[in-house]
């Protein structure tokens, strides 16, 4: 009881809604049924419903079967795998959950007549195809429910939560039903189906998002590190409306192009549709009437047509005939079979060729390791702790040998290593609870003489950040002064009516702002209003807010006069006075610097070489290379905590940056800079293809230099 109230709610309730929608489809199609059934045998006649009953089971059993084979297949994938096979299945469960909403309403007039003539042509064959008739209807319903909790779990990183509370919407839907039957309440569910369709639609554009982003990091769509946005460092994570929202709508807040695109396209088209769908005329339903089977109003579409004429009564020889045993060990026991097989016959992942596998649990952490061999070796960690989290190796003095970044709820990671003398322990950092650690396994000197261990580094702390974070703020002293120099150099060419000497004279203060870097992110306001966009803002390029040096630039390249700009510069001539004079006082957070040494490029490359940034000097690739000057003055100051950690990074990303400046500099012609419309292609691809290949290196530092969470 203490775990559910302590649970994460957020997670539970859209899986509470698809188990209630599901639930109350798969009871109306069980009454549906039964309704038919009976209305079949006619007046005063006896019909067994264990037939229905019994493919119902079959039903259950598909799922729970499907389920397993889920769960425990993707368990032995690799972590590419698991994001692979994790995105396809996103995306199928997105098709099949839009194509019910849409077929509940397009099929809902014509449902229980169609159901009720299966029913009748079934009883006339015998009780085996009655059966097989209840396990179909109801067998489609399970099958998406099962992959769309499936898909919620790993979205939501969290088992427990997602499953109970779609137990908890199952268990509501079956008390609806029952209520409805022995007509004790009384719902209008095409209204109930219509409302929450629109809430299903959030849910499952969240799904999608999600989905392609692993298909993203699976390496099979391109752009995972085009960032749409990323405020993680900005907005607290933890904090309840954030894992509210994060919940609900599986939107993070970090999420590339493609994931917003995609969650936006779908969200606009798929209710658009269904809107339109309920305003036609074809849509119309008639008037609920009283079910047979439940005696509550119901949509025609869940009810037994009134009048409809009786079968021949169907009595105890439906069963004699045919009994339904037969029938029914085929779809309650097959699906189980087949399932116990497929997991039976998959890898365990703990052979000897495999690696050494570990377990963790609610409780433990690897309890089970008790010996360890000197050399290389590989490790197999299951996570059976129900949620997701990191998984280190360490050794005695508390220095990572090995990790596992991220392991989601039922999935195996693994782990390479190469261990010499000494004393290892595992210890896991799974979200919602405190680290726990295994017991320490000891290597003696002896068997640890035919392996070399590679030198462990100690995790980082902010404490070491804080050294690079001092040294950075040294360097962005003498930026801001010369900035101030550029800006007021400016203001006296708008002031003397000097337009053109104004743009030439533009671009430097431009390019001085943006090799600060990474330090822009830490000056909060002030930073807008020295380079704010105007994406955004409710006037866009004439809103008041719209202010600094993107405002000049504008200005000058789309006709402004001295009475419009000079205000502008007088206003940012006092912004940069007064972040030079509050700069002792700004807080550059140390643990933002590794962040920001992937993020700069980012935004480069989503602001910059796609024009969104430009006010019409042209000068994304000058900007670009000015911060690929900034990407180096970070990678500097963060040098001596990169290069124990990962010795090949930085003479990777420093020839890669070499690499781009090159492509940036090719495209520059008489000295200089063209505007982005008179580059060749073939050369803005090349700069494309470059700042893509050192991004996807550099996007390894913010995991290398990672603060553990405090716990």
């Amino acid at each position: 009881m203490a775990y559910l109230t302590s649970m994460t709610w957020a997670d539970a309730f859209p899986n509470l809604l698809i188990g209630l929608r599901e639930g109350l489809e798969a009871g109306l199609v069980v009454s549906i049924l039964l309704a038919a059934l009976r209305r079949t045998a006619g007046e005063g006649g006896r019909v067994s419903t264990a037939p229905v009953w019994l493919g119902v089971v079959g039903a259950v059993a598909v799922a729970a079967s499907f389920a397993t084979v889920l769960t425990f297949s993707t368990d032995v994938l690799s972590s590419g795998g698991q994001e692979a096979v994790g995105g396809l299945l996103s995306v199928l469960a997105v098709v099949l959950v839009t194509g019910m909403v849409f077929w509940m309403r397009r099929t809902a007039a014509s449902l229980s007549g169609e159901l009720r003539s299966k029913v009748a042509a079934a009883s006339q064959v015998g009780a085996g195809a009655l059966a097989a008739t209840a396990f179909l209807a109801v067998g489609r319903e399970g099958l998406e429910t099962t992959l769309f909790l499936w898909t919620a779990a790993r979205a939501s990183g969290e088992t427990v939560s997602p499953l109970v509370g779609a137990g908890l919407g199952l268990a509501l839907a079956c008390l609806i039903c029952w209520l409805l039957f022995r007509r004790a309440i009384r719902v209008n569910l095409g209204v109930f189906f219509s409302r929450t369709a629109f809430a299903l639609i959030v849910i499952t554009a969240g799904v999608l998002a999600y989905g392609l982003g692993e298909l993203q990091n699976a390496g099979l769509l391109p752009g995972h590190t085009w960032m749409a946005f990323d405020v993680s460092g900005t907005i607290p994570t933890s904090s309840w409306w954030v894992t509210l929202i994060t919940g609900v709508t599986e939107l993070t807040t970090r999420m590339t192009v493609l994931q917003v695109v995609a969650w936006a396209v779908y969200l606009g088209v798929t209710l658009t549709l269904f809107v339109r769908a309920a305003r036609s005329p074809a849509s119309a339903r008639p008037a609920p009437e009283t079910g047979p089977a439940t005696g509550a109003p119901v949509p025609r579409a869940a009810g037994v047509p009134t009048g409809a004429p009786a079968a021949q009564p169907v009595g105890s020889g439906l069963l004699g005939r045919r009994g339904p045993w037969t029938v029914g060990i085929v779809i309650v026991a097959v699906p189980a079979l087949v399932a116990t097989g497929v997991v039976l016959f998959l890898p365990s992942g703990g052979s000897a060729s495999d690696g050494t596998r570990v377990t963790v649990t609610s409780s433990g952490c690897a309890d089970g390791w008790s010996t360890a061999h000197a050399g290389a070796q590989t490790f197999q960690v299951a996570n059976r702790s129900g949620r997701a989290g990191e998984i280190n190796l360490d050794n005695a003095s508390g220095a990572i040998v090995a990790e596992i970044e991220t392991l989601g709820p039922a999935t195996t990671g693994t782990m390479n290593a190469t261990l010499g003398a000494g004393q290892y322990t595992f210890k896991c950092l799974m979200s919602g609870r405190g680290t726990t650690s295994s017991k320490a396994v000891t290597i003696d000197a002896g068997s640890a003489s035919t392996g070399r261990a590679p030198v462990a580094v100690k995790r980082v702390s902010v404490a070491d950040l804080q050294p690079a974070a001092t040294r950075y703020r040294a360097y962005v002293a003498p930026k801001l002064a010369t900035l101030a120099k550029q800006v007021e150099a400016i203001r006296q060419d708008i002031a003397h009516h000097h337009m053109d000497t104004a743009r030439k004279d533009w671009l430097p203060a431009q390019l001085t702002w943006d090799e600060v870097g990474a330090a822009y992110g830490s000056f909060g306001d002030l930073g807008d209003a020295v380079d704010g966009l105007p994406q955004g803002l409710p006037g866009g390029v004439h809103d008041k807010d719209f202010t600094g040096l993107h405002r000049l630039e504008y200005g000058l390249w789309h006709g402004a006069g001295t009475g419009e700009l000079l205000p502008v510069a007088d206003r940012l001539k006092t912004d940069v006075a007064t972040l030079r004079r509050k700069l002792p006082q700004v807080t550059v957070d140390p643990t933002d610097l590794p962040v920001r040494s992937h993020e700069i490029l980012e935004d480069a490359l989503r602001d910059r070489l796609t024009g969104a940034a430009d006010q019409g000097s042209g000068a994304m690739y000058a900007e670009t290379e000015a911060d690929v000057a900034g990407t180096r003055v970070v990678l500097n100051e963060l040098a001596p905590l990169i290069e124990p950690r990962s010795p090949k990074l930085l003479p990777t990303a420093t020839a890669q940056l070499d690499s781009l400046d090159s492509a940036l500099r090719a495209t520059r012609t008489r000295g200089g800079w063209q505007p982005f419309p008179d580059v060749p292609l073939a050369r803005r691809q090349q700069v494309d293809a470059r700042i893509g290949s050192v991004l996807e290196t550099l996007a390894s530092v913010p995991d290398l230099l990672e603060v553990p969470l405090s716990r």
